[in-house]
C-alpha cells in the first residue's frame, strides 16, 4: 500500500516571480468549497431581464427582489385582501423586470415592480383627476446654472417605491400578483389603500402627499415651476426640485441640509445618494471651477439601440446651405424606428446645441 506523501515545504520553480503571487503560497490553492464559503457573503445580480414571470421564478435573484417589492407593500400598508364580488371592477396586475445600470453601463442591481394594468381603469369609477406636475429639463438646467453661480453643490435623494406613499380616495380592486397568490384564498382580491405603479392617479396622489408635507415644513412652492420648493433661513437658502421619485436639492448651510434629510427620511423610505452625478441621462461633475455636463453614456446607448455604432461620423455644426430631398429609388425607411431616433436626438439637444440645426432638419422628414 502506497503511503500518501504530504509535502512539508512547497517547491517553487526558479523562473517563477514571487511578486505575482497574491496569497501565501504555504496555504495552498483555494478549493471549490473555499470559494463557495466566500460566495455566501457576497451579493450577486442577474445579468438577464426575464420576459415573463415564469422565467423570473426560475432565477433566485429575481425571486428575492420580487419578495422585496411585496415586503414594501406590507410595510406601507398598501392593500388588504377581501372577498371577490361581481360588483367590483377588478384590475389586473403584472410584473415588470429591469436591470439598473450605473453611469458606466454596469448592472448594479435588479429591480422588480408590480404594476397595475391602468388601461383597464374606468374614469369616474376608479379615478378622477390624474394630472401631476413634473420638472422640465430646462428647469433642471436653470437650477444647475444658479447653483454654479452661487457656489454650492447639489445632492440627490431617491424615494423607494414613491407611489406607495400616495393615498387614494376611491375604491380600487386589483388581482393577486402572479406567482404569489394566497393558496388559502386564491379567489380573493386586493383592495388598495395606497397607489401602485400603473394606476392613472398614482403620480398625482404621490405629488399631493409630498407637496403637503413640504408646505407643512415651511417650504414655499415656486410660482412658475410647481415642482420647485424653496426655504429661507436668515441668509441661507435650500432649493428642492422634484422629478417624480427623484429629488435633487442644494443648500448653503449644512444644518439646513441635515434638517431636510432627517425630515424626509422620517416621513418616507428614502436613500441618500450623495452629490448629484447622474440625473435624467445627464452626467454631472461638480468641481470648484464649475459644473461640467456630459451625455456620453446616453449617446452610446442611442448608437447601440439603433445599430449605428460603426457608422461614419460627420462634422457638426453642418452647413446651413444643405438641402434634403426624397430618395425615390432608395430603400424604404421604418417610420417608427426613424421617429424614435429623432426623438432620442431631440432629447440630446438639451445639452448639445451644436447639433440642434441638423436634428431639426432631419425632424422635418
Amino acid at each position: 500500500m502506497q503511503q500518501d506523501r504530504l509535502p512539508q515545504e512547497w517547491r517553487i520553480p526558479r523562473d517563477l516571480s514571487m511578486e505575482n503571487i497574491i496569497v501565501q503560497i504555504q496555504k495552498g490553492v483555494s478549493t471549490r468549497r473555499t470559494i463557495s464559503n466566500y460566495c455566501k457573503h457576497m451579493a450577486f445580480v442577474s445579468q438577464v431581464e426575464p420576459k415573463s414571470i415564469s422565467e423570473a421564478l426560475k432565477d433566485e435573484s429575481w425571486i428575492v427582489v420580487m419578495h422585496e417589492e411585496l415586503n414594501q407593500f406590507t410595510r406601507n400598508d398598501v392593500w388588504t385582501l377581501v372577498p371577490r364580488s361581481n360588483k367590483m371592477n377588478i384590475i389586473g396586475t403584472k410584473w415588470v423586470f429591469r436591470n439598473k445600470l450605473n453611469e458606466s453601463g454596469v448592472i448594479t442591481r435588479n429591480k422588480a415592480r408590480l404594476v397595475v394594468k391602468g388601461y383597464n381603469q374606468e374614469e369616474g369609477i376608479d379615478y378622477d383627476e390624474t394630472f401631476a406636475p413634473m420638472a422640465r429639463l430646462e428647469a433642471i438646467r436653470l437650477l444647475l446654472a444658479f447653483v454654479c453661480v452661487s457656489g454650492f453643490k447639489l445632492f440627490q435623494m431617491d424615494v423607494k417605491s414613491a407611489f406607495l406613499n400616495g393615498i387614494i380616495n376611491v375604491e380600487v380592486y386589483v388581482s393577486q400578483p402572479s406567482g404569489f397568490e394566497d393558496h388559502l384564498l386564491p379567489n380573493h382580491v386586493y383592495k388598495l389603500k395606497k397607489a401602485l405603479n400603473g394606476l392613472k392617479q398614482a403620480p398625482r396622489q404621490w405629488y399631493e402627499r409630498l407637496n403637503n408635507f413640504l408646505l407643512s415644513h415651511g417650504y414655499e412652492q415656486g410660482k412658475i415651476d410647481k415642482t420647485l420648493f424653496i426655504k429661507k433661513s436668515n441668509l441661507d437658502i435650500i432649493l428642492v426640485q422634484i422629478y417624480v421619485e427623484d429629488i435633487i436639492f442644494g443648500v448653503t448651510n449644512d444644518n439646513l441640509c441635515k434638517e431636510f434629510v432627517t425630515a424626509m427620511q422620517g416621513e418616507f423610505e428614502m436613500s441618500m445618494m450623495g452629490e448629484l452625478s447622474f440625473f435624467l441621462e445627464l452626467q454631472v461633475k461638480q468641481t470648484k471651477d464649475g459644473i461640467f455636463l456630459c451625455k456620453s453614456k446616453y449617446c452610446k446607448e442611442i448608437l447601440k439601440k439603433f445599430e449605428m455604432e460603426n457608422c461614419k461620423d460627420a462634422a457638426t455644426p453642418m452647413s446651413t446651405s444643405c438641402y434634403m430631398s426624397a430618395d425615390e429609388v432608395g430603400k424604404a425607411v421604418d417610420k417608427t424606428k426613424y421617429r424614435g431616433l429623432i426623438g432620442s436626438l431631440l432629447y440630446l439637444t438639451a445639452s448639445r446645441p451644436d447639433i440642434m440645426f441638423v436634428v431639426c432638419l432631419c425632424a422635418r422628414f
